[in-house]
């Protein structure tokens, strides 16, 4: 008897150290060159006009980098840094030429209640500054729980400006009430104030930014270069972080539907599709923690013309999917056990730019 339940005991330890193994193959003929040394944690990061970068650490410093030199740039709101929050994306304005805005989401102590929520706000770059400052968006209510503040930034060809807040942690109010934040995907015009065509405009007590809802925690959030559409995606629990396509007014279905569970084991729901509940373009079971998201739409990388590139924090590589007719059909591993990839961009030089948690921003470069 004692035999038997050790077997069954290193059969399932076996089982589940094999499912938490991700099985993607790596591709080594890629490499890298480091272009930006002694980095913590680069959550985001975006070239200026002049090729020189701003960079956001997460504990709430940016930096200007510019010919090997790092500056600090003064001005920076003061960041909630607790557990996943702190300094998160930056964008510059779609005309930044003519109308130089510099766009910030961060994790906020603003308000009335302890803790923090995500916020959005702009500023103006004058040399080593940020000044005229305004802040654009501040979720509500605060709260001292320290996961699932999303948040990346987009504009579309219209404009808009999107963003992403995460649930907070309050998966059970947070993502299916249209009257709370969190769990969401925001619209807004480039000034913060929001369009009068945004979905639920009209909806009693509803934040009329939302553009969508039903998300668990959105780190990924890009415009596909050839169709237009907005692609996240979002970590799950234990298992399935997803991609989606965002469409106005639809319901992504957090925690209604997932292919995920407990952190414990334990399920979280028996349903993967629900009628009224947009399925996911592709999930990850195991997890990989995805953050930093990109599409390829230059010609520095022959044979991957429009593959999606997805940071992993869990594994620590940069997934390099490749898509066919809406469909991820084939992943590999690329910069394969460099640390936690965070944030993703490709250059003004069609180069695509990695920045990794203690590294730095490494250029993907091929080395056969």
């Amino acid at each position: 008897m004692k035999f038997l339940l050790q077997s069954v005991f290193i059969s399932a330890f076996l089982s589940f150290f094999a499912c938490a193994q991700d099985k993607n193959p790596i591709n080594n003929e890629h490499s890298y060159e480091l272009i930006v040394s002694e980095l913590i944690n680069p959550w985001s990061f975006v070239f200026l006009p002049d090729g020189s970068m701003l960079i956001n650490e997460k504990e709430g410093q940016i930096i200007h980098f510019e010919n090997g030199i790092k500056t600090d740039i003064k001005g920076v709101p003061k960041v909630y840094n607790r557990g996943q929050g702190g300094l998160l994306d930056i964008k510059l304005h779609p005309k930044y030429e003519d109308n130089p805005w510099v766009y910030l989401t961060y994790s906020s102590s603003e308000g009335e209640e302890k803790g923090g929520h995500t916020a959005l706000m702009r500023a103006k770059l004058s040399k080593d500054s940020l000044v005229e400052t305004q802040v654009l968006y501040k979720a509500t209510p605060n709260t001292t729980k320290g996961q699932h503040f999303g948040s990346r930034i987009v504009f579309d060809d219209d404009g808009y400006l999107f963003f992403t807040i995460g649930e907070r942690g309050n998966r059970d109010e947070n993502p299916q009430d249209l009257t709370r934040d969190g769990g969401k995907v925001y619209r807004l015009n480039d000034d913060g104030t929001i369009p009068n065509n945004n979905p639920f405009i009209a909806v009693e007590n509803a934040k009329t930014a939302i553009y969508s809802y039903g998300h668990r925690n959105p780190q990924g959030m890009v415009i596909h270069p050839k169709t237009r559409e907005i692609w996240t995606h979002e970590h799950g629990p234990k298992g399935g972080d997803e991609i989606n396509i965002i469409k106005p007014g639809k319901n992504y279905g957090w925690p209604m539907i997932t292919y995920g569970i407990n952190y414990i084991g334990t399920k979280i729901t028996d349903e993967t599709s629900k009628p009224g509940m947009e399925d996911p373009l592709h999930y990850w079971t195991p997890s990989i923690a995805p953050s930093g998201m990109e599409f390829i739409s230059s010609d520095k990388y022959p044979g991957w013309d429009y593959n999606l590139l997805v940071g992993s924090l869990k594994f620590q590589y940069l997934d390099n999917c490749y898509i066919k007719d809406g469909k991820v059909v084939k992943e590999e591993r690329l910069l394969n056990g460099l640390g936690r990839v965070r944030s993703i961009n490709q250059g003004p030089d069609g180069y695509i730019y990695v920045g990794i948690e203690n590294l730095g921003i490494v250029k993907l470069i091929k080395t056969k």
